[in-house]
């Protein structure tokens, strides 16, 4: 093989691969654009639900925690 073809061919690689990161990025950016951003009342609203939920939640598998220690605890007293 010649010195110029190998050349060639991995600027021909080089070339594709910039080629297809431009168009890569190209649509992330108009994708983006199409996004609905909420504002700062919703952001703020929705915040506040996540949060709500996840306190929720905790406190939920607190209780069953707690439930499922004692009921633990009385059989091991019981048996042991």
């Amino acid at each position: 093989m010649a010195k110029g073809s190998v050349s060639t061919g991995s600027e021909s690689k080089i070339k594709d691969w910039w080629e297809s990161g431009k168009q890569y990025f190209t649509g992330i950016y108009n994708e983006m654009k199409k996004v609905h951003w909420p504002g700062r009342v919703q952001l703020l609203g929705y915040t506040g639900v996540v949060l709500l939920s996840v306190a929720f939640i905790a406190l939920i598998v607190w209780i069953f925690d707690s439930g499922l220690s004692f009921l633990l605890e009385r059989l091991m007293k019981a048996f042991a």
